[in-house]
């Protein structure tokens, strides 16, 4: 592997996060234009921000769903709120140690556990259900109470049927209150994230949706250091190596001397790469149409403005 000699100096804190306010006139249309790349920028800048609660995002939403009533089985709980069955297991087992929840066998159906919260769970919820509603206001400044609303109801709208929190008319399962702005950005990145990585599998394609940031990047603006490609997606330099490494690898990108700073590499697309960036672009141009099918007439447009607003690329409206 090549070593990159780039000046020290210059170079953010390893693992610190890069800002998130990229100019848009720095970003190829084919990123800007894509709300599942808005929504992996916005969750990472609500990730960033310090957070008041005293459970893990996924924990408080968990206890959240729970305060309103027991649910038959985790797994049911998990297919509502669009968390795998893995993970809800982790959750409800870090909430029964903590004394927060309690699992007993279902009666009618003996291969199942009924979750439901201990008191002190339930003092838990009311304490996360605040500071989430406060956190939300922080993170959400830049909108206004209307735009608040709407933003929430257009994120419903991606997220998996099973995880729709909007729908709280199902009679089969306790009524959802669960509002965290955060929640909904973070589920419907990985909604729309899957149902890319699931098309380009089904093409035969060795790309995932996290590849097409970089690779449109480097078609749009020709050969850029790994620094300058992390602050055009508005990642860590690490996170950046990461893919570039998955890239060069897969003989997409090459890494050669900067003929402007021979002390830098610079990154460029390869033949292969163009191609395979034909490709995803393609199946991107798809998902587009997905979210477009999604969303109620001029949702996308909609959306992706009250993404630009949280970002600060975008005017208010």
């Amino acid at each position: 592997m090549q070593n990159t000699k780039e000046n020290p100096s210059a170079r953010p804190t390893a693992g610190a996060p890069l800002s998130a306010k990229v100019p848009s006139a720095d970003l190829p249309d084919e990123l800007t234009c894509f709300i599942g790349y808005l929504l992996r920028r916005v969750s990472a800048q609500f990730a960033a921000h310090p957070c008041p609660l005293e459970a893990e995002l996924r924990e408080s939403v968990v206890l959240d769903a729970l305060a309103e009533g027991e649910w038959a089985s985790q797994y049911d709980l998990g297919e509502r709120l669009g968390v795998n069955r893995t993970l809800m297991v982790s959750v409800i087992d870090r909430l029964e140690e903590q004394g927060y929840a309690v699992r007993t066998r279902n009666p009618s159906n003996r291969r199942s556990y009924v979750v439901s919260l201990t008191e002190a769970g339930r003092s838990a919820a009311a304490r996360c259900r605040r500071a989430a509603a406060e956190r939300d206001l922080v993170l959400t400044t830049a909108l206004t109470t209307a735009q608040r609303e709407r933003f929430g109801s257009l994120l419903s709208r991606l997220l998996p049927s099973g995880a729709d929190l909007a729908d709280t008319a199902d009679p089969q399962h306790p009524q959802l209150q669960v509002q965290s702005t955060e929640f909904l950005v973070t589920q419907a990145y990985y909604r729309l994230r899957k149902l890319g990585d699931d098309k380009l599998a089904l093409a035969g394609s060795p790309l995932r949706v996290r590849h097409y940031g970089p690779l449109a990047v480097l078609d749009a603006l020709g050969p850029c250091a790994q620094q300058q490609l992390a602050v055009h997606l508005g990642i860590t330099e690490p996170a950046a190596s990461a893919l570039v490494e998955e890239l060069v690898a897969a003989e997409l990108v090459s890494r050669d001397r900067d003929p402007r700073d021979r002390r830098r590499y610079a990154l460029s697309l390869t033949d292969a790469g163009r191609r395979q960036f034909a490709m995803i672009a393609a199946t991107i141009r798809e998902l587009r149409a997905d979210v477009v099918a999604l969303l109620p007439p001029g949702g996308e447009d909609e959306l992706r403005s009250l993404l630009d607003q949280l970002l600060g690329t975008g005017q208010p409206s």
